[in-house]
């Protein structure tokens, strides 16, 4: 079920993916618009090292973000399947990367040496390849293999779950709104009896 605002809290890639919950007609895009990338940046900003450096993203910026978050949903698919990734979202990861890679920047701060990671290149193609990077890091770390997918009916939003026992994408999305219905079918029932 989609919710106005995306949820977060998951590794960076994993909330990227999970920018496209099911809504009343289908997959939802929380990554359509400018602003709408924008607004998500800001939520996700302590953890893009730097990257937005207070640019605000133009249509152009899109179409990188979404082509990394394709990628990496197709491979998180893949994984949820128990399935090899697809060779062209890993090798669309890759090249992504590569568009605008870290460079450390070095500087005198009139006391010392600063290092800072920094890439070249527009927003939307340095946001790309930090995504992409945020995705290889997750895709690659033996937490992966308890990659899980919301149990509610209409949700398609993934988490890596700190609880072995934790179904729901959020409890107070999904986990609240399941034991609700439930609650209601259970209730249905017994009056039907």
């Amino acid at each position: 079920m989609a919710d106005s605002a995306p949820l977060t809290g998951e590794p960076l890639a994993l909330d990227l993916v999970n920018t496209r919950p099911t809504g009343a007609h289908g997959r939802v895009d929380l990554l359509a618009t400018p602003r709408q990338l924008s607004d998500w940046l800001a939520l996700e900003r302590d953890r893009l090292q730097g990257e937005v450096r207070d640019s605000a993203p133009t249509r152009a910026d899109l179409d990188p973000v979404h082509a990394v978050r394709a990628h990496a949903e197709a491979a998180v698919r893949a994984l949820l399947d128990r399935a090899e990734p697809p060779a062209s979202a890993l090798r669309g990861l890759t090249d992504a990367q590569r568009a605008a890679p870290p460079v450390r920047e070095l500087a005198w701060n009139g006391t010392a040496v600063t290092a800072v990671s920094r890439r070249d290149g527009p927003l939307g193609i340095r946001i790309a390849a930090l995504l992409a990077e945020a995705a290889a890091e997750v895709l690659s770390a033996p937490a992966i293999g308890g990659l899980k997918e919301c149990e509610a009916d209409d949700c398609v939003l993934v988490f890596l779950p700190s609880h072995p026992r934790r179904r729901w994408c959020s409890p107070t999305r999904c986990g609240n709104r399941t034991r609700v219905a439930r609650h209601y079918r259970r209730r249905s029932a017994a009056d039907a009896s």
